[in-house]
């Protein structure tokens, strides 16, 4: 529920009417332009609208229909901005996250790493721990790949992005400053891990479910903002469908869906959704064209060695030529290279 006050200075007034009604409720203060909006989230059955609707500092009341309250369009009109550091995601700003798929080595991620950023990378990625369909396949350097990972950004100066598995893990997480928590798309709806992330202040970034609609994965980082946590990125990276061809079939029209939902910022994997890595850029720069706030891709340099995701990563060569093409469809749609 969104209620739009006729005088910001009644606010508290208007709060304690409700908190008489119910007061296992959470209320958050909306800043929307010059005006102050009260959102309202928990169970609202003994609310009565029709007596707040009579209430003189009370401009109008929306109810909002749709099982996501927090991550509603209606809750909030204008676009939310995730603030990293010096960097954000969302905005007039197109994000760009790069580097391997796993810390290999501390050979492998300095070097990838510090050809990303020349390149104008803003966000080194990089996969400490892997969750793998093989339990045979390589499991990711661990605790060590965390701190090599903070070594990289020392170096560099790019907040780092990497997948967290398990909620056991997030104090060893937040002990090595990792800067954005990524979900990926096996624990969509690992609700126990959502609610832990949502307790953080930490930037998460929620991968889109395989299997997933649109609306289950906005209700997926309603579990994240429901716990307080609201500074939450949306990742596409594919869904399965019938067709083989590709490793996922990116839906580029869910940019245009959740534009229309959510203020969240959503940004596109074109790398797991493709899994060929000649098809990366392409689909870079359309995404870019129908509206996406970054773009997170692979990058290795000796790919035929990596000892994961290879043929869907870009050669530190082939990347850079991709950061300069998006940078000339950026400016024609209305998007802006971070510098």
């Amino acid at each position: 529920m969104l209620i739009r006050l006729k005088d910001v200075n009644s606010r508290n007034l208007v709060k304690d009417e409700i908190m008489s009604m119910e007061s296992n409720l959470e209320i958050q203060e909306i800043r929307q332009n010059k005006s102050i909006e009260l959102g309202i989230t928990g169970n609202l059955s003994k609310i009565d609208v029709e007596k707040l609707r009579k209430n003189r500092n009370v401009e109008n009341i929306i109810e909002i229909k749709e099982a996501f309250k927090k991550a509603n369009r209606i809750y909030k009109n204008e676009d939310s901005i995730i603030k990293i550091g010096n960097k954000q995601i969302g905005g007039n700003k197109l994000s760009v996250i790069a580097g391997p798929c796993a810390v290999e080595s501390r050979e492998q991620l300095m070097n990838i790493s510090k050809e990303i950023v020349k390149s104008g990378a803003d966000f080194l990625r990089g996969g400490a721990f892997k969750p793998r369909t093989s339990p045979y396949s390589f499991q990711g350097m661990g605790e060590e790949g965390l701190k090599l990972l903070n070594e990289a950004k020392k170096v560099t100066g790019m907040p780092i992005v990497t997948e967290l598995m398990s909620a056991d893990l997030l104090d060893l997480f937040i002990k090595h400053d990792v800067d954005v928590l990524q979900i990926g798309a096996r624990n969509m709806q690992n609700f126990d891990l959502l609610k832990a992330v949502g307790k953080t202040n930490k930037p998460i970034m929620l991968k889109r479910g395989m299997a997933s609609t649109i609306k289950e994965f906005l209700m997926a980082a309603e579990y994240i903002m429901a716990q307080g946590n609201e500074n939450v990125i949306l990742c596409e990276r594919g869904i399965r469908t019938f067709e083989d061809y590709t490793r996922n079939t990116l839906d580029l029209s869910s940019i245009l869906a959740i534009k229309k939902l959510s203020h969240l910022p959503i940004i596109i994997d074109p790398s797991h959704a493709t899994g060929k890595w000649w098809m990366v850029k392409e689909m870079a720069k359309a995404a870019v064209v129908v509206g996406a706030d970054g773009i997170m891709v692979e990058v290795h340099n000796k790919p035929e060695e990596a000892m994961s995701d290879g043929p869907q990563s870009l050669l530190p060569r082939k990347f850079d030529e991709m950061m300069r093409e998006l940078e000339v469809i950026a400016n024609v749609s209305n998007k802006q290279m971070q510098v």
